[in-house]
């Protein structure tokens, strides 16, 4: 099984010269947790969280309507190409402790993005789904 098999394809994007409060606003639409940033070329820049708006913004008394996301987003990503293997997307997954992991092709270009509820759903695998669940959230508990 690969990447394309498991991924959500064309998920919502912003630009990196959008502000914060558009991404909270798509997040909210889309009822998602991360927005991937992609520039006018369609390449992949960035990433924003649910919890990067809110360390970095609202914990630091930023505006959401004058922050751009080039100031908030994560740009050290961890990606996938639509044809690597899905275990050892799930290995990267459990060894960056990250929760979702964007799909781009050859060119950087974004294709799709991976999360835990794609692979709780589309995986026919529930203990290796439970024991990435199980891995991340440990992870994730002790930093």
């Amino acid at each position: 099984m690969t990447c394309s098999d498991v991924m959500t394809k064309n998920p919502k994007t912003c630009a990196p010269t959008d502000n914060v409060q558009q991404a909270a606003q798509a997040m909210k639409s889309e009822d998602v947790g991360p927005i991937p940033i992609v520039g006018d070329n369609g390449k992949l820049e960035g990433i924003i969280t649910d919890r990067d708006i809110v360390l970095k913004v609202v914990a630091e008394g930023r505006d959401p309507k004058t922050t751009k996301l080039t100031e908030v987003m994560t740009t050290d990503l961890v990606t996938c190409p639509p044809d690597g293997d899905i275990e050892e997307t799930l290995d990267l997954m459990e060894d960056n402790q990250v929760r979702r992991i964007p799909v781009v092709d050859a060119s950087g270009r974004l294709v799709g993005i991976i999360s835990q509820a794609d692979i709780a759903t589309r995986l026919d695998d529930s203990e290796k789904t439970a024991e990435l669940v199980e891995d991340i959230s440990k992870a994730a508990a002790s930093s």
